[in-house]
């Protein structure tokens, strides 16, 4: 029954991803490249153009919606963006900055590739909708985490994600919000990134109340507004991998402060060393909770939400509990790093350094310098403007995108 459980699932993760990719295929060729026209999607209107076609909503958030579409002059499915309201106040126009930029830059396999950017509007006076065309991927890493993976396939999607942050990190990007939402993947098992994460400046006060995100996935430095370095990533490839395990969410709480309760009752309460690392306030209410023992890693994670169909399968299953718990450690200076990860056995399999060791040149980007400036909405505007028309006039010119790579930060 297990093995007919097991490859039915297996042939359901086919069928879902294949129905998602036949939508987003077919169509005719044509060539008016240069012309607009509109389409309403859902309660939104796209004016896009007329090389994009059959435009279908495959998803949205609080910074866009997305399309697929077929590109009729490439001839291949596409994803196309259209930021919401991306002038609203400063905070959406510098975010749309951001990704525009570090989209036009970051150059991975493990991260999704700007086809093209384009705006319908003639001028900066009119200029008022962003539309971003990227790679078209089957499905999020939501759509097939709870399915019935082995060890080979959750080894090496998540091989990939370190990979993808790696490259992130050696351009000064750290993530901080990694989730299944923005993962994609192919049938392939092929994975890319989606965005780059939380900007610097959105570090939220442990006291405030928030407005409503997905935490679960979020690392105890971010939660409780300390400071952190590259291995925060690391906390949420973890409970990525713990979710892929178990089948749910392992930190599933209603807002960041019951976040936080729900790590400590799994993984206990840190040590007091941690504790003194933390802002006054937080600290005292962080030490008035109950002490918690924390659940062993066997218990948390026992053989048969693995798969043991074979020896093989068990020496993989104890690798992968053994990198959840190095991965899954409140207190970020005992963590793996990025790299530990990629050299640990469960992962190790898959190394290329022509791939982990992000062997293209990085962007020679400063995350930091964008975060720091401060515009007013009709700065970033303009700046964002100038990058569709750079954007524009390099692709008239066949100039390759690593060739813009820090240009855009000279305009700041």
């Amino acid at each position: 029954l297990q093995q007919i459980h097991k490859l039915h699932m297996k042939w359901c993760v086919a069928e879902v991803l294949t129905d998602l990719k036949r939508h987003s295929v077919g169509g005719a060729m044509d060539e008016g490249e240069g012309q607009f026209y509109s389409v309403q999607v859902g309660d939104s209107t796209f004016t896009v153009l007329r090389r994009y076609q059959q435009l279908r909503a495959i998803g949205s958030g609080a910074q866009g919606i997305v399309c697929s579409a077929l590109d009729t002059v490439l001839g291949i499915p596409v994803a196309v963006k259209k930021l919401s309201r991306p002038f609203q106040n400063q905070t959406h126009a510098k975010r749309a900055y951001r990704e525009l930029v570090l989209l036009k830059c970051v150059n991975h396999k493990n991260i999704i590739h700007l086809l093209n950017v384009f705006t319908p509007q003639k001028s900066l006076e009119e200029f008022q909708d962003l539309y971003l065309v990227m790679e078209l991927m089957d499905a999020s890493l939501c759509q097939v985490i709870h399915m019935d993976l082995d060890h080979e396939r959750m080894s090496y999607l998540l091989y990939q994600i370190l990979c993808g942050i790696r490259h992130l990190h050696s351009a000064g990007i750290i993530h901080r919000d990694l989730k299944p939402s923005n993962i994609v993947v192919k049938t392939d098992c092929t994975l890319k990134i989606l965005d780059f994460g939380l900007a610097r400046t959105a570090c939220t006060n442990f006291m405030m109340t928030p407005y409503v995100v997905t935490r679960y996935y979020r690392a105890p430095e971010v939660i409780l507004g300390m400071k952190y370095k590259e291995n925060v990533d690391i906390w949420s490839v973890g409970c990525i991998m713990g979710e892929m395990v178990k089948g749910s969410v392992i930190f599933q709480g209603t807002d960041h402060i019951d976040q936080w309760n729900k790590v400590i009752e799994v993984l206990g309460t840190p040590s007091l060393e941690f504790m003194n690392r933390l802002m006054e306030t937080v600290r005292n209410y962080v030490m008035n909770k109950p002490q918690f023992p924390g659940v062993s890693f066997n218990e948390l994670f026992p053989d048969w939400a693995f798969p043991s169909e074979t020896e093989h399968d068990k020496i993989k299953t104890s690798q992968a509990r053994d990198l959840l718990s190095k991965m899954l450690v409140i207190d970020p200076e005992s963590r793996i790093s990025v790299q530990e990860a990629l050299s640990h056995p469960y992962i190790h399999v898959w190394y290329d350094p022509a791939e982990a060791d992000a062997v293209s040149p990085p962007p020679q980007i400063s995350d930091k310098q964008l975060e720091e400036r401060e515009h007013s909405i009709e700065q970033w505007k303009e700046l964002i403007y100038k990058e569709v028309m750079d954007w524009e006039e390099r692709n008239k010119n066949g100039v390759t995108k690593e060739e813009c790579l820090g240009e855009s930060f000279e305009r700041l």
